[in-house]
């Protein structure tokens, strides 16, 4: 089933809400109520693969608020404010990426409240923007406005896999 998702090897595990277990007990935990869904106010969480809530930056990014731990009853999802809702940070496609084609963008930068998309001014050149993964806290806010996809939210490097 996973081949047909493209996904040959099934490493690829969906972004789950934030404070969710670890994959495999979030799956047992979860039994797909929806809560989650409803409660989010951006609109974020959408039912995935199996009806398990994932997480669609395309819609708009995390607040943090934490009404999807909230409303959930079985503990997949567990707000705990001592620690990061996850491990996830931006990936900027320079290959993709409008400004590295010299194309003024600055559509990422914007809406990143955290300032972890800087621009660097280039001389002769339109500013490149990176990410200051120490300044990230993977809100997703930069993905939905980048015109060509070149943004996405990944596990931090080092981190495994959701």
């Amino acid at each position: 089933m996973q081949f047909l998702r493209g996904d040959v090897r099934g490493r690829s595990a969906p972004i789950r809400p934030p404070w969710a277990r670890p994959e495999a007990y979030f799956t047992d935990l979860c039994t797909r109520c929806g809560n989650c869904i409803d409660a989010c106010p951006t609109h974020i969480l959408v039912k995935g693969r199996g009806g398990f809530p994932q997480v669609d930056f395309g819609h708009g990014e995390c607040l943090f608020c934490g009404d999807c731990a909230d409303v959930c009853t079985r503990g997949a999802l567990v707000q705990d404010n001592r620690a990061a809702p996850w491990s996830l940070r931006a990936s900027l496609d320079t290959d993709t990426c409008l400004a590295y084609r010299g194309v003024e963008c600055r559509a990422c930068a914007d809406p990143c409240d955290s300032r972890a998309l800087r621009l660097r001014p280039r001389v002769g050149g339109v500013a490149l923007p990176s990410v200051d993964l120490s300044a990230c806290d993977g809100c997703g806010a930069c993905v939905a406005p980048c015109p060509v996809q070149a943004l996405h939210i990944r596990p931090a490097r080092g981190e495994e896999s959701l």
